[in-house]
């Protein structure tokens, strides 16, 4: 103990100096935004690659749940075919032919939290693979998340269970629109609030996206109403069972509109002949 006590004695001063040091950094990065960004961008480098080393070796044990998954998806994704194939009196056009405006990417999920307040994950791809900020990622089951930072190699997504998260989704069987919000509580149940008291709501109805957006695509899948009541405001409290299991998510696709800048542009220019 005593030889402690020497040690701090005899280097005081530079530790006085490496203790102030480090509250200044920490108040230039606060305080000032390009250190704050280029410290999130060199931080997102620094953890994605110890990330992605972990999860290497964690996937070398998880192939054959994986595989598993792919096939129940494949599985999925036939039946959805041969179901409009059945459906359609007229061979349907390759669909690799139809118009869109949305693009998707593929990308594994390295890091994901679900126990805080404000969660997120990280992803192995970044600007070097065409992500951007305020791209959509969701997986086979439903959606995820909003890109909300990117560097070279990596990104990280702003998670559904987030309580800044705010998605417009829909009752499917009636469109009614609401905002899919996190209370903080169960990490496979979000809340979706703001949709009208004269909305026909029932337990086990299905809540897709809204379209709404320039994030998401209508219509994909969000989860099913397991609980809801007539809050103060005359607008339903509803809890969602989501369609993802938040606390185990591997592989996911991040979506990009490609009508986003063009739509902004439009929209800025109404915005500023109304000022």
């Amino acid at each position: 103990m005593q030889q402690i006590i020497f040690f701090f004695i005899r280097n005081k001063n530079f530790l006085l100096f490496a203790l102030l040091f480090l509250i200044s950094v920490h108040l230039t990065i606060q305080t000032h935004s390009f250190h704050s960004n280029t410290y999130v961008s060199s931080a997102n480098v620094v953890t994605g690659g110890v990330y992605s080393v972990r999860n290497d070796i964690t996937d070398y044990f998880g192939l054959e749940n994986e595989n598993e998954r792919l096939a129940n998806e494949n599985i999925r994704l036939h039946t959805q075919i041969e179901r409009l194939r059945n459906a359609t009196p007229v061979p349907p056009p390759d669909s690799s032919l139809l118009p869109t405006k949305f693009q998707f990417r593929g990308a594994k999920v390295i890091n994901n939290t679900y126990s805080r307040s404000k969660n997120y994950l990280t992803l192995n791809k970044g600007i070097s693979d065409g992500l951007k900020i305020d791209m959509g990622v969701i997986a086979s089951n439903g959606i995820v998340g909003i890109v909300n930072n990117v560097s070279s190699r990596y990104a990280t997504v702003q998670s559904i269970l987030n309580t800044e998260s705010q998605i417009n989704v829909k009752l499917k069987k009636s469109n009614h629109f609401g905002s899919l919000v996190w209370n903080t509580k169960e990490p496979n149940t979000a809340q979706l609030i703001d949709v009208n008291r004269l909305a026909p709501v029932q337990f086990g109805d299905t809540i897709v996206t809204g379209g709404k957006s320039t994030i998401f695509p209508e219509g994909i899948m969000v989860g099913t109403i397991i609980d809801f009541k007539v809050g103060e405001n005359d607008s339903y409290q509803i809890d969602v069972k989501l369609s993802n299991d938040m606390t185990s998510l591997d592989h996911v696709y991040i979506i990009e509109n490609l009508d986003v800048t063009e739509i902004r542009s439009l929209e800025k220019e109404v915005y500023n002949a109304e000022q």
